[in-house]
């Protein structure tokens, strides 16, 4: 059998089609945009078509709300650090939540060095935020909100709509990092009522190296990285072309798939789930069991290892994650299980498995059986788990 994928909130392949929408900008169309000869004109109008591409498939109001980054992390930097230094003079306090992912905790680390006080709101066993608890941290000096639409470790969905009400009803922006959402499930940002929301492509099949960042009109915001005048001089060096119109066009065909890729990934899921649960006793599904991504299987072995079980299903041809992708190498229990309660020990057994569209019902049965010979092989080394049963 071939190699099985299912680490899809890490990274997803580039689709063929997102490859030919690029490849003319590796060569023929190679011109700087910002030159004002015919090849880089070319290349600044594919730049403004994959803009109005992009503002059109998120429901923003006006296509100079898109401005193209690096990545994901980047834009949730510039949303961040960018707002924190343009109301300096209003406030100094930001809220977010301990379980987002690190380009965010980071960037409010970062600037609690710079004068700045950060809340960092718990979570329920589910991973969810209650937006009174957001209501209730939001004082006179609170300029920004930051809460993840949804988490790029357990899957569950954040209440981003009824979060950015109570921002706004406070005079609060409100920032969402919704690498995990954007492409994988149905998103409009007019329903969200966010102020800034960041995207990355390679999360939907596009390029690595490419995203945005959507600034809703009369937002301001101060630049990270200073030089020219590029992306309305929030971010200046020479644009990304090929990046940029892989991003767009990825977009507009993950969009235009969901009726069909959204439904496949939920049975999946909830099929594995639940003959996983069947089949090995001492598991803990994390997240919440229904307002997850569609792709999403997190859970927690007892008295195993993660680490041993992915090197196992990597030896039986399987790519798996025991968590974020970012933080994957490290020994320390991943900040989110921590989050919700989960205890040390069990946080070290977990494993992240994410769906995207090319899986299978065989792959995942076959996954399944490797899973429990593994689990089961493991625990009979286990003085843990010998203990337990004797």
């Amino acid at each position: 059998m071939e190699r099985i994928y299912l680490d899809h909130a890490a990274t997803t392949p580039v689709d063929p089609r997102v490859v030919e929408a690029m490849i003319p900008y590796f060569t023929a169309n190679f011109g700087n945009p910002s030159s004002i000869y015919q090849e880089g004109q070319r290349a600044k109008r594919a730049i403004e078509e994959s803009r109005e591409k992009v503002a059109e498939l998120l429901g923003a109001a006006d296509a100079r709300e898109i401005v193209f980054t690096g990545g994901g992390s980047e834009a949730d930097n510039l949303a961040i650090t960018g707002v924190a230094r343009a109301y300096r003079e209003k406030g100094n306090h930001i809220i977010t939540s301990a379980i987002e992912h690190h380009a965010v905790l980071e960037t409010c680390k970062d600037l609690e060095k710079h004068g700045f006080t950060v809340t960092y709101l718990p979570v329920d066993e589910y991973g969810l935020v209650d937006p009174e608890a957001v209501r209730e941290a939001i004082t006179g000096q609170t300029i920004l909100i930051s809460v993840m639409h949804a988490n790029n470790e357990v899957g569950t969905i954040q209440p981003i709509a009824e979060i950015s009400k109570i921002a706004h009803e406070k005079g609060v922006l409100f920032h969402t990092d919704a690498v995990q959402t954007v492409g994988s499930i149905p998103l409009d940002l007019k329903e969200l009522g966010v102020d800034l929301l960041s995207l990355s492509a390679h999360k939907f099949y596009g390029p690595k190296g490419a995203g945005a960042l959507y600034v809703k009109r009369g937002t301001r915001l101060r630049r990270l990285i200073h030089g020219g005048a590029q992306e309305r001089r929030l971010r200046a060096g020479t644009e990304n072309v090929a990046g940029i119109v892989g991003l767009a066009k990825a977009l507009e065909l993950a969009v235009a798939g969901l009726d069909k890729t959204v439904p496949h990934l939920v049975e999946l899921r909830d099929y594995f789930i639940k003959e996983l649960l069947a089949r090995v006793d001492h598991v803990k599904l994390n997240g919440h069991p229904t307002k997850r991504l569609p792709g999403n299987i997190s859970v927690s072995f007892e008295f195993v290892e993660g680490e041993s079980i992915l090197l196992n299903l990597d030896r039986k041809g399987i790519a798996a994650s025991s968590g974020s992708a970012c933080t994957s190498g490290s020994l320390d229990p991943s900040h989110v299980l921590l989050a919700m309660g989960i205890s040390h020990e069990t946080a070290h057994g977990s494993l992240r498995l994410t769906l995207g569209k090319e899986n299978t019902k065989e792959q995942l049965d076959y996954v399944l059986g490797v899973l429990e010979e593994t689990v089961t092989r493991l625990r009979e080394i286990s003085p843990l788990y010998q203990r337990q049963i004797s």
